[in-house]
């Protein structure tokens, strides 16, 4: 049976019982654009898919906006109302200094280029603006059997997971540390402001065995190994 996102988040729900105050990657996310959200702020989704944090955050967002490489999903997206267009990261069809806040959840591991895509975030940011992301981190377990079995990715996703085929784009997971992070804000103009490490033990929890097992490895791992992270970057005012 795989592993679905349902069964997935009653492993989260049981891992929080077990370790009081941890949260999801998601949920961190989530506060941390909340955080930094204030009223009339226009706020980009890089990578908005077919809705995701957009969907959470709702009437606390004031102008919002979308862009995503995939055709599909910007047809299939769950607001329909959203003004959202077909855009690459390194290509953003915007002017200079006209967004508050751009977000990115799940998008840095796809970018062949990430310097073009901070480059691109630091000129549409207005100063004092922010780029808050989610994302895997490069040394997690998911992530380098991710790395080492790509060549059956497309086969094994569904089957694991049971996600779609067309969902599980590629990954080189370019932007996805600290030290990475780090190098592509001060050189795009922007300043690392909070980085993030996020444990999930819950990957390979296709048994309860197998899910103590990973609660077991997440008190040993360091944080570099962590399945996740939230970063902010901001522009200088």
């Amino acid at each position: 049976m795989p592993l679905s996102l349902d069964r997935q988040n009653a492993y989260r729900t049981r891992y929080a019982q077990m370790r009081p105050g941890w949260r999801p990657a998601t949920a961190v996310y989530e506060a941390e654009i909340r955080a930094r959200l204030r009223p009339g702020m226009r706020v980009l989704d890089l990578g908005c898919g077919r809705g995701g944090v957009l969907e959470q955050l709702g009437a606390a967002i004031e102008h919002p906006l979308g862009f995503d490489p995939d055709h599909r999903s910007l047809v299939e997206h769950r607001l329909p109302d959203l003004p959202r267009a077909v855009a690459s990261a390194d290509a953003l069809p915007l002017p200079a200094r006209s967004v508050d806040l751009v977000l990115a959840s799940w998008v840095l591991e796809h970018l062949p280029q990430p310097l073009d895509a901070f480059r691109e975030v630091a000129r549409v940011l207005r100063p004092g603006g922010a780029f808050v992301m989610l994302a895997p981190g490069a040394y997690s377990l998911p992530a380098l059997l991710n790395r080492t079995l790509r060549p059956l990715q497309h086969w094994l996703v569904p089957r694991l997971y049971g996600r779609a085929e067309e969902d599980a784009f590629p990954v080189v997971y370019r932007a996805n540390t600290r030290r990475q992070i780090r190098a592509l804000a001060e050189q795009s103009g922007l300043a690392l402001d909070t980085f993030r490490a996020v444990e999930d033990p819950t990957y390979f929890a296709f048994h309860p065995l197998l899910f103590r097992l990973n609660v077991a490895l997440a008190r040993t791992l360091p944080a570099a190994c962590a399945e996740h992270f939230v970063a902010v970057c901001v522009k200088p005012a």
